[in-house]
């Protein structure tokens, strides 16, 4: 329960901000909303706005949707004009097939973008309430016969870049180090007051991350320590604080990106990739840390919806834009049987990849 109620938290939270981008911009160019659901399933309670849409909670709480009026996938002219003829000229104006394609396309975007935009909010307003970690990460020690000390790594050496990628604090060096799937690690240190190269081979080992759960870990043998002893954390101004959580989005999403692509390449640890156990176990693990590390898991929980919802797999957000780019090109939309197919290869990809995720969750609590 300590695990269930901070992950139901967290997940109707950036469901809602996620539909919540779809609504709004159906409504600002006129579709008719007949419900907008948090959940799958039964309804447990819901309300009518004065706009006639339903508001409701349902009891599978692993998502939600916006339903628009007259809703219905349409693969043909003729279907099209089937579904126009039922209703009056009032009402096709609350229609989202007669919208124009860029209206379309901005409203299913409108989710995925949403949730981006929560992130930023959130990280920003971490950045200047809380501070941002700005140590310079100085090398304290180096273990004997470690890569590191095989790569010529010293004591007092200042990490500059990892793999091209700036170390702005010291908390970044695992972070960067972990998210690499290079066989070699390209260093980039300070010694002396000369940037210095260093290539490093980290070996992988079985380890814990900082929650106590089971991880595997790339370590390259170096002891890191500020040089007062104290990390230096610095409140932003908003201005800072935004650019920063631009770049904390951005390096997510693209560290992502990367990392699925090398998993199916088979070049990345796969085991890593988890389902709604995992979420909701880390959850409520960083929620006993306080209000902040659960805003922040929040921010990258919403990363996470918003980045997947924009595959261009059919049934998420990003299977729709590719659809509409199709429209754009051939000038109508794909045929019926076409977007079946597409349909069906979505559904497998997606059934593959949630039966792969709940699999490795079942896999760390023991059940596997």
């Amino acid at each position: 329960m300590n695990y269930f109620i901070p992950f139901i938290i967290l997940i109707t939270v950036v469901v809602f901000i996620h539909e919540y981008g779809h609504y709004y911009f159906a409504k600002r160019y006129g579709v008719g909303v007949t419900d907008f659901s948090i959940g799958f399933g039964r309804e447990i309670f819901g309300w009518n706005n004065k706009f006639g849409t339903r508001w409701k909670i349902c009891w599978i709480p692993l998502g939600g949707y916006v339903k628009f009026f007259g809703d219905r996938n349409v693969f043909s002219q003729a279907e099209q004009l089937e579904v126009i003829n039922k209703y009056s000229e009032e009402d096709r104006k609350k229609l989202f097939i007669l919208k124009p394609l860029y209206q379309r396309s901005i409203i299913v975007a409108a989710g995925p973008l949403a949730n981006f935009v929560l992130a930023i909010i959130i990280f920003s307003i971490i950045n200047m309430l809380v501070g941002k970690d700005m140590t310079p990460a100085i090398v304290n020690d180096v273990k004997i016969d470690s890569p590191a000390y095989i790569a010529g790594f010293k004591k007092n050496d200042k990490i500059l870049y990892i793999e091209k990628k700036k170390v702005q604090s010291i908390l970044e060096v695992s972070t960067f180090i972990n998210i690499s799937t290079s066989e070699i690690i390209n260093f980039k240190v300070l010694r002396d007051n000369q940037e210095i190269s260093l290539f490093v081979k980290p070996i992988l080992v079985d380890g814990k991350d900082s929650l106590g759960n089971k991880a595997k870990k790339r370590i390259i043998g170096i002891t890191l320590s500020p040089l007062t002893n104290e990390f230096q954390k610095q409140p932003l101004g908003p201005s800072k604080a935004i650019y920063y959580s631009f770049k904390e989005v951005w390096f997510v999403t693209t560290t992502s990106l990367n990392y699925l692509g090398k998993m199916i390449l088979g070049s990345a640890d796969s085991s890593q990739l988890g389902g709604p156990i995992r979420i909701a176990k880390i959850t409520g693990q960083v929620a006993e840390y306080g209000i902040i590390p659960f805003f922040s898991i929040m921010a990258y929980i919403s990363i996470s919806l918003g980045l997947i919802n924009l595959f261009p797999i059919p049934m998420l957000d990003g299977g729709h834009l590719m659809f509409y780019f199709f429209e754009k090109v051939l000038g109508r939309p794909l045929s019926q049987k076409t977007q079946e197919g597409f349909f069906r290869i979505g559904l497998f990809l997606l059934v593959s990849l949630m039966f792969f995720a709940t699999f490795n969750d079942l896999k760390e609590i023991g059940l596997f």
